[in-house]
């Protein structure tokens, strides 16, 4: 009977750290694989990193999925995946509200290369998809550039908009530049792309039934075992 109280028990260890290690990895599928949540960053990312090509604000021809500042901003306003509405585009902290902030532009505050904090995108590309600038923080260059996509789909390898705009010239806003890794400001009119994200998880992990029955039965058996010892 001791034996089978350390089965029982081992099992359900085994059982809670497997489902511990999926609701903590750092990527977790949502709506079906539509999104991703980040769950060190406390966001969620549409799966499709170009769901704006051949969309209404889509209006450059050929349809890339490139749109100005202010359209990108509007369809990602007006996005609804799988019923869920209040997407956005990433946020850039602009470190002091005065424009670019870098002691070197390799290795920059707010703007420049190689910034792993203060912008949503920036946080994406260096810190959860594991890529690297083409150039380190010495000015050297160095393989680089949005070579990992993790699970996302149409992430494109060229320039996409932040939702922050550029605080010495509302004629201006932040983007991210994905082939070197590189976060700079452009003019609002610049057809760029853009990637909907959203604060928060849009659901919560549910823990599937089988689960809760296994669980509960396990611990039944561990309790009538017990009882007979």
């Amino acid at each position: 009977m001791k034996l089978f109280n350390r089965w029982a028990l081992s099992a359900l260890l085994l059982t809670a750290i497997g489902f511990s290690t999926l609701a903590n990895a750092s990527l977790v599928p949502r709506l079906g694989g539509l999104a991703y949540y980040d769950t060190v960053a406390n966001l969620t990312w549409l799966a499709d990193a170009n769901a704006a090509v051949n969309s209404t604000y889509d209006t450059y021809s050929p349809s890339t999925g490139q749109m100005s500042w202010a359209d990108a901003n509007a369809w990602a306003a007006n996005l609804s995946v799988a019923g869920v509405t209040g997407w956005r585009l990433p946020n850039t902290i602009d470190v002091g509200n005065d424009g670019t902030t870098y002691t070197n532009p390799y290795e920059g505050v707010d703007y420049g290369y190689n910034i792993t904090t203060h912008s949503e995108l920036s946080n994406m590309f260096y810190n959860v998809l594991g890529n690297t600038a083409i150039v380190d923080t010495g000015g050297n260059s160095q393989p680089g550039g949005l070579i990992n996509t993790g699970p996302f789909s149409n992430l494109i390898n060229g320039y996409y908009w932040s939702a922050t705009v550029y605080a010495p010239n509302n004629g201006s806003a932040w983007n991210f530049i994905m082939p070197f890794g590189m976060q700079t400001i452009n003019t609002i009119s610049a057809p760029y792309y853009g990637w909907a994200v959203q604060s928060g998880d849009v659901g919560a992990v549910p823990v599937p039934a089988a689960v809760w029955l296994f669980g509960s039965g396990l611990i039944g058996l561990i309790g009538i075992a017990k009882r007979k010892k």
